[in-house]
């Protein structure tokens, strides 16, 4: 079994916000694959079916991003489910919008809701597909202060951002499919 688990903040007020793309993901998987988020388990809103010929669970926290480790490690636990069988679907600013990223392991790179995760579960040995949300822009070629970042990616999209991750959501449920079916090297071949 596999647990495919998107990152993002509950509630309506985050709907749309950048950080809430592997949120967008995970529904837009569940939608493609016919799965009901109809359970709630491990600090989670969760719904189980199948993507080719694995079994899935598909998951989002609702511990809020900087606590996901909270969600996750409580779901691989209650699942028996191996982080060696983890799929995190996240933003990454330092990806133009719309870019995909998928890999196996290594550190945060700064993201916080992906540092929850490995300290909660002790291992960084999992897959992450990361979406592109771009980066604010620089003031006078000086690096924004992290209150700025975070205004950032807890704003939505704008219209033409929008366009473009409306055509990223359905090529990330490809790619996760892909992955399972063929495998990390061919999945990165084809997807990054």
């Amino acid at each position: 079994m596999k647990l495919i688990v998107g990152l993002g903040n509950p509630g309506f007020l985050y709907a749309l916000n950048r950080h809430n793309i592997g949120f967008m993901c995970v529904r837009h998987l569940a939608r493609t694959h016919k799965i009901t988020f109809d359970r709630k388990q491990g600090h989670a809103r969760t719904g189980i079916g199948r993507i080719g010929r694995y079994k899935v669970v598909l998951a989002r926290p609702q511990t809020y991003m900087n606590a996901s480790g909270e969600s996750v490690n409580a779901l691989l636990k209650r699942l028996n489910v191996r982080p060696a069988d983890l799929i995190v679907i996240h933003d990454d600013l330092d990806l133009p919008v719309g870019k995909i990223r998928l890999r196996l392991g290594g550190s945060s790179g700064g993201h916080k809701g992906i540092d929850s995760i490995i300290t909660r579960t002790g291992t960084q040995d999992f897959y992450r597909v990361r979406v592109g949300v771009g980066r604010p822009e620089e003031e006078n070629g000086v690096a924004l202060k992290e209150e700025a970042v975070i205004g950032y990616v807890l704003s939505d999209f704008t219209p033409e951002e929008k366009k473009i991750i409306d055509e990223t959501i359905p090529k990330v449920g490809e790619a996760i499919a892909y992955l399972l079916s063929a495998g990390l090297s061919a999945a990165m071949n084809k997807y990054n």
